[in-house]
This record gives C-alpha cells, sequence and structure tokens, in this order.
C-alpha cells in the first residue's frame, strides 16, 4: 500500500444539472422525474406507432381510390352496353311492329307464308324478352356498382378523418419533444457562454438525454487528496452560479467521482467514497454561498470510483460533475 506523501490522487467530481429536493422529497422528485423520462420514451414510441399507422392508412387509401376508379371505369362500361342493348331493343321492337304490319298485310295471303311470318314473329318476340332480360339485370348490376361506390367513398372518408387526427396528433407531440429539446439546447448555450474562459482548462460543457453536463476535472478545483476549492476552480463555480440562479425549473446534482487508487487515512476523507461527497459538498457550499439558487434545488452526491468515463485515464475519471 502507498504511503499517503506518496500517493498522488487525482479525483474528479461531475455537476450535473437536473431537479432534486432535499431529504424524503428527494426520492419522490427522482421518481417524477424517472417517470418523466418513461412518458418520454412513451411519446416517442407511440409516435412510431402513429407513423406505422399513418403510413398503412395512407396505403389503404390509395388502394380504395384505386377500386374507385375501376367501379367507375367499370360503372362506364356497363352504361355503353345499356345503351347498346336500349339501341338494340329499339330496333327489334320496330322489327317487330314491321312484322306485325305486314302480318296483317299477309293474312289473307297463303299459309306457308303466314308459318314464316309467325315463325318470325315468335323469334322477334323471343329475341325482345331476352334483351329485356338483359336490361333488366343490367339495371340491377348498375344499381349494386352503385351501392358499392357511395359505401367504399364513405369508407374513405372515414379513414381521411382518422389520418388528419392522428397527424395532429403526431404534430402536438413533435412540438412538446422540440420544445423540450430547445429549452435544454437554450440551457446549454448560456452555460458554454458564461464559462467559455475556462473550457480547454479541464472544464467541458456537453448535452445528452435530456440533460446538461459540466464536467470539471480535479485539477481545476482541489489539490490532491484535498478537499478545499482552489482560487481557479472557485472563479468557474461563481460564473456556473450566476448562470443559473435564475433557472428556477431547474434540478442541479452535484457529483464527485474518484479514480480507482484506494485511499486509506485514519482522517477525514477516510476513503474515496467520503473523498467524492467531501468534494460535491464544498463545491455546492460556493455555489449556494455566492448565488441566489435555491438550496431545495441541488444536492451533493459522491459516486467514488464506479462511474468512470475512461477506464483507462484516470485523470479524466478524477472529476466533479
Amino acid at each position: 500500500m502507498k504511503t499517503p506523501l506518496l500517493i498522488l490522487l487525482y479525483l474528479s467530481v461531475s455537476l450535473f444539472f437536473f431537479a432534486c429536493v432535499p431529504a424524503r422529497q428527494f426520492e419522490d422528485m427522482k421518481a417524477k422525474s424517472e417517470r418523466c423520462e418513461e412518458d418520454n420514451a412513451a411519446f416517442r414510441k407511440q409516435n412510431q406507432a402513429l407513423t406505422a399507422t399513418n403510413a398503412e392508412f395512407e396505403n389503404q387509401l390509395k388502394e380504395n381510390k384505386k377500386a374507385i376508379k375501376q367501379l367507375q371505369k367499370d360503372t362506364a362500361e356497363y352504361g355503353r352496353a345499356l345503351r347498346q342493348t336500349t339501341s338494340n331493343y329499339e330496333k327489334l321492337n320496330a322489327t317487330y311492329e314491321l312484322l306485325l304490319s305486314k302480318n296483317k298485310e299477309l293474312l289473307s295471303g297463303n299459309e306457308a307464308e303466314n308459318k314464316k311470318l309467325m315463325g318470325n314473329l315468335q323469334r322477334t318476340q323471343e329475341a325482345l324478352q331476352q334483351r329485356e332480360d338483359e336490361l333488366k339485370k343490367l339495371g340491377e348490376e348498375l344499381n349494386q356498382q352503385k351501392k358499392g361506390l357511395d359505401a367504399t367513398q364513405l369508407e374513405l372518408d372515414k379513414t381521411q378523418a382518422e389520418l388528419k387526427m392522428r397527424e395532429q396528433r403526431v404534430a402536438e407531440l413533435e412540438a412538446v419533444l422540440k420544445q423540450k429539446e430547445d429549452a435544454v439546447t437554450e440551457l446549454k448555450k448560456k452555460v458554454s457562454a458564461a464559462l467559455i474562459g475556462f473550457e480547454g482548462k479541464g472544464l467541458t460543457v456537453s448535452q445528452k438525454n435530456g440533460k446538461i453536463y459540466v464536467s470539471m476535472e480535479a485539477k481545476l478545483l482541489f489539490k490532491s487528496g484535498s478537499i478545499v476549492v482552489e482560487a481557479e476552480g472557485k472563479k468557474a463555480l461563481l460564473q456556473i452560479g450566476k448562470a443559473l440562479e435564475n433557472e428556477t425549473d431547474l434540478e442541479i446534482v452535484v457529483e464527485g467521482h474518484t479514480d480507482t487508487d484506494k485511499l486509506s487515512s485514519a482522517s477525514i476523507p477516510r476513503n474515496n467514497w467520503e473523498l467524492s461527497v467531501l468534494r460535491a459538498t464544498s463545491v455546492v457550499e460556493i455555489l449556494l454561498a455566492n448565488s441566489a439558487m435555491n438550496p431545495s434545488k441541488i444536492v451533493a452526491a459522491g459516486r467514488s470510483e464506479f462511474q468512470p468515463v475512461d477506464p483507462a485515464d484516470k485523470a479524466k475519471n478524477r472529476r466533479i460533475e
């Protein structure tokens, strides 16, 4: 085991901004935050499901329109057939009338001629009956086509109404998500602007999972093994406090992180857990003492060595977030 004089512990703590409240309310607020995250995931999932359903309805709409066109085409063809049959019927009826006239003229003629005319008359009547049957059948088919066309149009109207409602819901969900993303992005810009003189000196500002992270390497804040914030680090914390003191909706957690080097001491801090918590507490005390931040909206926490950002780089793991 290394002696305390030879151990160089480079610890770091991380500073996130999300909601927290003290004591028993903290767990309630944490649960509420988790539910919000779950709701957000559910909204995204619902958005994907609505988008897929919207695509299905659009495909069905295309098929319905295609069916309507086919029905209209069939109706036109039946109309043409009806007109042709009507014309044929009129021609046959004229022939029938002519035959009746001829029949009257030839009634006094020879019997053979009369039989021939009667035969023609019978065939004409049969043909007329057949045409009448065809006309009746065409009329029934046209009525069926019209009913089918009306039902298809009603279904199409219903589908379009449902699509419009779903599109409106998707638009609302997208607006909520965009509003949240815009708010987080704007906050990141504000924090980055406040800390512009410190980036590249062991301080980074990033945005992920709907949160803003300010990460400060231990070397910017503390000497090795110390829980007292150095002057340069204090300047950065003052800038952060001023940038956030008017953000009343923010929930802030200050976390301390260490590397894997073991700390063993009879005095406090006795181990990496205590070191990470005490460093986070030192940062919170500076933030509250030099700004109008609400103490009920901020908490100090220690993560010890168990959330490294890079297992191969101990310096990066020693941080405040």
